[in-house]
């Protein structure tokens, strides 16, 4: 009889653990007596063994037919031995079919080879199919001492699950495997073993700076159901989500093609070469690694497996998740919670993030209008927005107001981007631009951008609609480089451009007023041997008078605009209620305009300085 399974196993090279590197490992079982075969040939679809003995069993699996001798089986595999066996139609034996046989013909072979004495060889390429196949034979020890299913098993469990890299490999031989390598616990013991390898390495704070991801490369080679086993078991030892996080997004990136496409907005009226790249690639994928349905499959459970915690993955990757998701036509549920996860990181994207292309699908293709035509999705980012705001509500009110301010800038950049669609409709341009309270945006330059960018690229809109637009913004919180540049846009209403002088008239004089203190405060200080002192005051003034000179012309061009505005309400016969407040805004200013100077006596800013008549010029591109 044969010595016990774990001293019949030999190593050949050896194994550093958790290192990723491994030396192949196997273990050749040698014969144990003189066999009645002579030699084994294989010829086509048929394998025959030579002997003086003949053969009297047929053996059919899959497509190859096995032509062997009944007793070497029937002594070793307690399901042959069990079987009633069908006399052959040609009487010279019996014949038998194995439907469903673990690991197919080329495992039979090596059973055959082990049932008739000869040396095999056990590999991480074999080993999982050879213990699933002589459990589906019943090679136990009820019928032989050392029989293959107790020789199996101690080479998993001493050789294969004691290196990384051979467990990953069986790992993946247990593909085709099913049932069998799932009820024999061999997918449970291998990911147990990967799990605890890569979790026991992510464990101190110096592996994680020095080694961090090392093992993401090999289990990004599993199938997904397998990565899954993986990760939640790795979860379970407590690993830093920041590490899951990362492990995921590798995975991503190796599964869904795509993943790195970056958008950088539209070029004129056309797509830009990304946006081109990411439509093709996305149209008709004609060589994929796996097919729609899988890729699906894939996303969702990704999203599963991400973290809750908002450190675990970024806002970039979910937005690239979400653009995936759309593409292989996800469930809604799942797109949901992806906005959800992607309104709650908002203030993490950028304009860019948010350029998701409006995928067409059959629905689109019914509907001609040019709303259903816009290059990106703009509902699916008025979604995030609405997410945004649910979640900041939960939030206190300080750390709200902060994170408003931020994503108010994102919104605003985003809007200029998509401000040059021709197709995006003023509805669906406003309504994304009120989405954030009033009080989220401190400066409506972003937004003042926007809006030019929309009139540019939308010459045709009329003047209602383009003061609809304009109603959008605060000139009042219009910096003043804004202001000096929205006087002179063409672009917009007369009624706004207006408006933005008269801001723009409001913020000069209180910068000015401003200053008058300090000028005077210095006058008071003056010391005749601080020279640095006086050089300081006379450059105060020369700013000063060239405030105020910039004032006077200002105020030119306002009152000229003003009379312009007088004479198209009386050439349209418009309701003069309008002009009534104008004349109320013009005593207002000259009220204000008149400041002390010295606090003894009042000046009227007066036009001394160049002034240069009312000319409104083209805006800046």
């Amino acid at each position: 009889m044969s010595s016990s399974p774990a001293a019949q196993l030999q190593s050949s090279g050896s194994d550093s653990e958790g290192s990723g590197q491994a030396c192949e490992q196997s273990i050749v079982i040698p014969n144990r007596f003189i066999t009645i075969a002579d030699s084994f040939e294989k010829k086509e679809h048929s394998w025959f063994v030579t002997s003086q003995i003949p053969t009297d069993l047929s053996i059919q699996v899959q497509d190859v037919t096995f032509t062997v001798h009944k007793y070497p089986l029937m002594s070793k595999c307690g399901y042959i031995a069990r079987l009633e066996l069908q006399p052959s139609i040609s009487n010279l034996g019996y014949d038998l079919k194995l439907e469903n046989f673990p690991g197919g013909s080329e495992t039979f072979e090596i059973i055959l080879k082990f049932c008739y004495g000869l040396p095999i060889a056990f590999n991480p390429n074999n080993i999982a199919p050879l213990r699933c196949a002589s459990e589906f034979l019943d090679m136990s020890e009820e019928y032989e001492d050392g029989n293959l299913i107790s020789k199996t098993e101690a080479f998993l469990t001493l050789v294969i699950l004691s290196s990384w890299k051979e467990t990953i490999t069986v790992l993946k031989s247990c593909k085709n495997l099913s049932p069998w390598a799932e009820n024999l616990q061999i997918v449970r013991r291998c990911c147990d073993s990967i799990a605890w390898k890569a979790s026991r390495e992510n464990s101190t704070t110096e592996d994680i700076a020095n080694r961090q991801g090392w093992w993401f490369d090999d289990v990004a080679t599993l199938g997904i159901d397998h990565f899954m086993r993986i990760i939640t078991t790795i979860k379970v030892k407590g690993t830093k989500p920041e590490i899951i996080g990362k492990c995921i997004m590798h995975y991503a990136k190796k599964w869904l093609p795509g993943m790195d496409v970056e958008l950088e907005g539209l070029r004129g009226y056309g797509y830009g070469k990304h946006e081109l790249q990411f439509s093709i690639l996305n149209a008709g994928k004609e060589e994929v690694s796996v097919g729609q349905k899988e890729q699906r499959t894939i996303i969702e459970n990704l999203v599963n497996l991400l973290p809750h915690q908002d450190e675990g993955v970024s806002c970039k990757f979910f937005l690239q998740m979400l653009k995936m998701a759309m593409v292989y036509n996800a469930s809604p549920a799942l797109i949901s919670e992806l906005e959800k996860r992607v309104g709650m990181m908002l203030e993490d994207a950028n304009a860019n993030d948010l350029l998701i292309p409006n995928y067409k699908n059959e629905d689109h293709a019914k509907l001609n209008s040019p709303e259903h035509n816009t290059m990106h999705n703009i509902d699916v980012v008025q979604r995030i927005m609405d997410y945004f705001l649910m979640h900041e509500q939960q939030q206190q009110q300080k750390q709200q107001n902060i994170v408003k301010t931020n994503v108010s800038k994102i919104l605003d950049n985003y809007l200029a981007e998509v401000a040059r669609d021709p197709n995006l409709s003023i509805t669906k341009f406003q309504v994304l631009a009120e989405s954030l309270p009033e009080n989220a945006r401190t400066c409506h330059d972003g937004l003042y951008r926007a809006i030019d960018t929309y009139l540019k690229s939308h010459p045709s809109l009329s003047e209602h609609d383009r003061r609809r637009l304009c109603k959008l913004m605060n000139c009042e919180k219009l910096s003043l480089d804004a202001c000096t540049h929205a006087a002179q846009n063409d672009r917009l209403p007369l009624r706004t451009v207006v408006q933005v002088l008269f801001s723009e008239q409001v913020k000069m004089r209180t910068a000015m007023q401003e200053k008058e203190p300090a000028l005077q405060c210095d006058n008071s200080e003056q010391d005749d041997t601080q020279p640095s002192t006086s050089i300081e005051i006379k450059n105060l003034r020369e700013e000063l008078e060239n405030v105020k000179t910039r004032m006077a012309a200002l105020q030119k061009d306002y009152s000229e605009l003003q009379r312009e505005y007088e004479k198209l309400s009386n050439k349209h016969k418009i309701v003069s209620s309008w002009s009534l407040g104008w004349r109320k805004i013009k005593n207002s200013f000259h009220s204000k305009a008149d400041a002390d100077e010295t606090g003894n006596r009042r000046q009227t800013f007066n036009s001394t300085g160049r002034q240069t008549s009312f000319r409104r010029r083209p805006s800046l591109p």
